[in-house]
C-alpha cells in the first residue's frame, strides 16, 4: 500500500539545475487519501517512543511535520530559513547538493532532555538533515529519529545522521 504513494511523486529532471531530479510531492499532498496514508506511515514507528516534539524543515517539512505533531499530540518546531523567525535564534549552516544554506530555530523551541522527531519530505545528501539535528544540541534537545517520505539511496544522506534511527517510506 505504501508503494502506491510512488505514483503520486512527479519526477522533474534538471531542476533546480542540470543533473538533479526533483521529486515533486504536490500531487501526493493534493490527494487526501495519499496524504493521510503517508503521514500515518511516517509516524507509525514512533507512536510509543515518548516523542516530545516534531520538527520540520522549511518548507515541505512543515507539511508532514505539523500533521505528524498533530497526530502524535505534541508540538511542532519550525526550522526556518534565516531572517524568518522573530525571536532569538540559533543558526546552523550547511552544504546542499547544489549550493549552501542555513537554518534557524528559536532558542527556546525545546527544553533540555526533550525528545524530537525530525521530519521532511526528502533526505538527499544529508546536509540539511545533519544541520537540523545539530540545531537542537545547544538547547539540550535530542533528535531521536528522522522520518522522510523520499530517499534517493544513491546519495547516501542517512550516513550523515550519526547513527540516528531513520525511517523512509519511498526509496528511489
Amino acid at each position: 500500500m505504501v508503494q502506491s504513494l510512488k505514483a503520486k511523486i512527479r519526477a522533474i529532471p534538471d531542476f533546480p539545475r542540470p543533473g538533479i531530479v526533483f521529486r515533486d510531492i504536490t500531487p501526493l499532498v493534493a490527494d487526501p487519501a495519499a496524504l493521510t496514508l503517508a503521514v500515518g506511515e511516517l509516524i507509525a514507528p514512533f507512536k510509543d517512543d515518548n516523542i516530545d516534539a516534531v520538527a520540520g524543515m522549511e518548507a515541505r517539512g512543515f507539511i508532514f511535520g505539523s500533521l505528524a505533531a498533530w497526530e502524535l499530540g505534541v508540538g511542532f518546531v519550525p526550522l526556518r530559513k534565516p531572517g524568518k523567525l522573530p525571536y532569538d535564534v540559533h543558526t546552523e549552516s550547511y552544504e546542499l547538493e547544489y549550493g549552501s544554506a542555513s537554518l534557524e530555530i528559536h532558542t527556546d523551541a525545546v527544553r533540555s532532555g526533550e525528545r524530537v522527531l525530525l521530519m521532511d519530505d526528502l533526505i538527499a545528501t544529508g546536509g540539511t538533515a545533519a544541520a537540523s539535528c545539530q540545531l537542537f544540541e545547544p538547547m539540550g534537545g535530542k533528535v531521536v529519529a528522522c522520518a522522510y517520505l523520499i530517499e534517493p539511496d544513491a546519495l547516501k544522506g542517512r550516513g550523515r545522521l550519526g547513527g540516528r534511527q531513520v525511517h523512509t517510506l519511498l526509496h528511489f
